[in-house]
């Protein structure tokens, strides 16, 4: 089975075709000539996935996927949240967001925030959502050189390590993602 995955981050590309079973070949958007930045215009995280994986439906004619990821911070009132890639303006800088939250969180006490994947599966015209959590907390300093984003401030609960601490193997089978992603292989696997 073919299945676009409708995203040009190849850290995020790498980190779900780690997970994929055998029978499921997985294409980028590259791989299918679709070179366009498809605009995330939803409100919330659900839209934002929605809407590219209908672009690529209706576009391209590909059954697909979209992913849409936020972090959500109880204290800054679930920001930056839908708004996670471009925290710090419009360039979608990983180093300029982290910053702003390190900011943003220097005088919070509550510290607590989440990791929410929803993935939208587009196939033949029906749809389905797909969600995973990965709860934590934010650290005061960036620790480790992995993983892409927020990681180096993500602290996921019940671990010692931030994301960007751990390896690929590691985060993959406790990250947002990866929940998300079990989801829709368990569905397309009936």
């Amino acid at each position: 089975m073919k299945l676009v995955f409708a995203t040009h981050n190849q850290n995020k590309f790498k980190e779900i075709e780690s997970l994929l079973p055998s029978h499921i070949e997985l294409l980028s958007l590259n791989d299918i000539g679709c070179e366009e930045d498809i605009e995330e215009t939803g409100d919330t995280i659900d839209e934002n996935a929605i809407i590219k994986a209908e672009y690529v439906r209706n576009h391209y004619g590909y059954d697909c996927f979209a992913d849409d990821t936020g972090l959500e911070v109880d204290s800054l009132a679930g920001a930056p949240g839908v708004y996670s890639a471009r925290y710090a303006g419009e360039k979608k800088d990983d180093n300029a967001n982290v910053e702003k939250l390190l900011s943003q969180m220097e005088k919070k006490e509550d510290r607590t925030a989440r990791f929410k994947t929803v993935i939208a599966l587009n196939l033949k015209r029906n749809e389905n959502l797909f969600t995973g959590v990965c709860e934590g907390t934010i650290l005061k300093d960036r620790r480790g050189e992995n993983g892409f984003g927020y990681d180096p401030v993500f602290l996921p609960k019940g671990y010692e390590k931030s994301f960007a601490e751990m390896d690929l193997n590691e985060k993959s089978k406790i990250s947002h993602r990866a929940r998300a992603f079990r989801e829709l292989i368990e569905y397309l696997s009936r």
